[in-house]
């Protein structure tokens, strides 16, 4: 079956945050595909390169990466949101004439047109976090 996911919690949200990426994992380990994560509202922290994690806490944005290489999953961050955030490209960066970008390497910025295409191509999606 083939998945893709949609994160709204932000990294700090330690619980939905942290399930999400034990639930990809999960998947992978019982034969599903998983098609593409699409960072969504807060969860476009997520990809946010200058963040600080302590030396006790699981480090998500470094196991989103560190998951996405290994698997070659699609990492997606909501452009609109991201930019709202601070989380912006190289090219974004340019754009905005700020100085330097923020967006973490495995991370990819771009439209809800990559979410409607991952909802028509995903046998399911599965949300963490958000409002209910």
């Amino acid at each position: 079956m083939r998945f893709s996911l949609i994160i709204q919690a932000s990294p700090l949200q330690q619980q939905a945050a942290s399930t999400a990426l034990r639930f990809a994992q999960a998947l992978l380990s019982s034969g599903h595909q998983l098609h593409r994560v699409f960072f969504y509202r807060d969860g476009v922290y997520t990809a946010l390169n200058s963040s600080c994690t302590p030396s006790d806490e699981l480090n998500l944005p470094d196991a989103w990466q560190a998951f996405a290489r290994a698997h070659e999953i699609d990492l997606v961050v909501c452009i609109a949101a991201g930019v709202r955030r601070g989380v912006i490209s190289e090219e974004e960066a340019h754009r905005y004439g700020k100085h330097t970008a923020t967006l973490a390497a495995e991370f990819d910025l771009s439209g809800l047109g990559q979410l409607i295409e991952a909802t028509l191509v995903s046998d399911r999606i599965v949300t963490f976090g958000g409002r209910a």
